[in-house]
């Protein structure tokens, strides 16, 4: 019986802080992702006077819950946002060259073949899975890039939402990206090596 009452004592605690609002928080998730999309949407606005250049994909978006609204959470980490997306868009466009005219096999396999890649790399980043999904369901524009994709939107939107984060993730003593652990042991990695 005791255990079943500490059980639900901590089940209304974890339940309460997780109900608790915190503005500072709020707050500067907000101003990250405001920020790191709209200079995505900039860049793109700018670069289409000149080429139909695309920086804009729908997976920035839960990207940007990620790195501004969980910055402490694996999945948003440097190594998870760049990585997965990056394994994730080869893949993608990789499976579109290969299989471009069934939709219903190569959009599957080619978010399964991210996910897994994703674990393998040790690169788990959800969002990921839809930029996979895009390189094969965007419009022709998407598509005629082929391996560009990786570059442009891939990595110049991930480096703008990293950059952002970086600044407005540690604006505040209250947070800190990347996570303080994994900061730390890349900070000592530094270190030693620049005392070396």
């Amino acid at each position: 019986m005791k255990k079943i009452k500490r059980g639900y004592r901590k089940t209304r605690y974890i339940l309460y802080r997780e109900t608790l609002v915190d503005f500072r928080e709020h707050f500067w998730a907000f101003m990250g992702s405001f920020f790191g999309i709209g200079l995505i949407a900039y860049s793109q606005l700018s670069a289409l006077a000149i080429s139909d250049v695309v920086y804009l994909i729908g997976s920035f978006g839960a990207s940007s819950v990620l790195v501004f609204g969980v910055i402490e959470s694996p999945l948003a980490q440097p190594r998870n946002l760049i990585g997965g997306h990056l394994v994730s868009a080869f893949i993608g466009v990789s499976v579109q060259m290969l299989i471009p005219d069934l939709l219903y096999i190569s959009a599957p396999l080619a978010v399964s073949l991210s996910i897994v890649a994703m674990q393998m790399t040790k690169t788990l980043h959800p969002p990921g899975g839809a930029t996979a999904l895009i390189a094969v369901t965007g419009s022709e524009q998407i598509k005629s890039l082929g391996f560009m994709y990786l570059l442009s939107p891939v990595l110049s939107g991930t480096l703008i939402l990293l950059l952002t984060a970086l600044v407005f993730n540690n604006m505040t003593r209250h947070r800190q990206y990347p996570s303080s652990q994994k900061f730390r042991v890349f900070r000592s990695k530094i270190v030693r090596r620049i005392r070396r």
